[in-house]
Parts: structure tokens; sequence; C-alpha cells
């Protein structure tokens, strides 16, 4: 079992939550936390970058759910950025790939090999 770990970072066009780790019952409340306490803006930009993620059960869904109630809330966009084979086949399923906006991204960058 991977801990969640959550890294924040600011961009030009608004936050970039680098998410990794487990994302599961265990760990979805964390994450509702820390989106919720993003301040988002009109116009501004929320990215998931989903990249380092392990593992997301319904839970997690759930998580990246309120992490879109929260953007559409303050009026601002939100993106999934290098979503996992197995959550992005979730999505799929479940008919979130029509309310995310999904993106390619560069991937975790210190991954180690086998991982």
């Amino acid at each position: 079992m991977s801990p969640l770990t959550t890294t924040l970072r600011d961009t030009g066009t608004g936050p970039v939550l680098l998410v990794a780790g487990e994302l599961d019952y265990s760990t979805a409340a964390e994450l509702r936390r820390v989106v919720t306490g993003i301040d988002l803006g009109p116009g501004r930009r929320l990215v998931l970058d989903l990249g380092g993620l392990d593992f997301c059960d319904s839970s997690g869904i759930t998580a990246l759910i309120v992490a879109r109630n929260h953007a559409t809330g303050a009026r601002a966009d939100i993106a999934l950025v290098s979503v996992p084979g197995p959550v992005l086949r979730i999505l799929r399923v479940t008919g979130l790939d029509q309310v995310f906006r999904l993106e390619p991204g560069a991937g975790t960058r210190n991954r180690a090999v086998g991982d």
C-alpha cells in the first residue's frame, strides 16, 4: 500500500495538484479536503495530475467528482491529466469521461522502473 500524497503548485492558468499513491476509502477524504481548500475563481483552471496514482476505487472517483463540483461552483475549469489506464477505464465505463476534460500529460517523471 502506498500512501496518498498531494503536491500543489500554481501556474499562470491555475493550480496543478499532483496526486500519487492509492486513492481509496481510507484516503479519499484527504483528497476531498485538499481540493475543496484550493482557492479558485472564474476563468481559472484546476488540473489534477493523476500520473502517480497507483490505485483508485469508487471512493476515489467520488473525490474526483467533488473536485469537479468545487471547480464548477467557482466557475473554473477542471482537467484530469495523465490518467492511468485502469482509472481511465472506470471513467469510460461510468460515462465520466464525458464529464471531465481528460488530457495526456508528461506523466510522473520520478517513477521507478517497473512501477
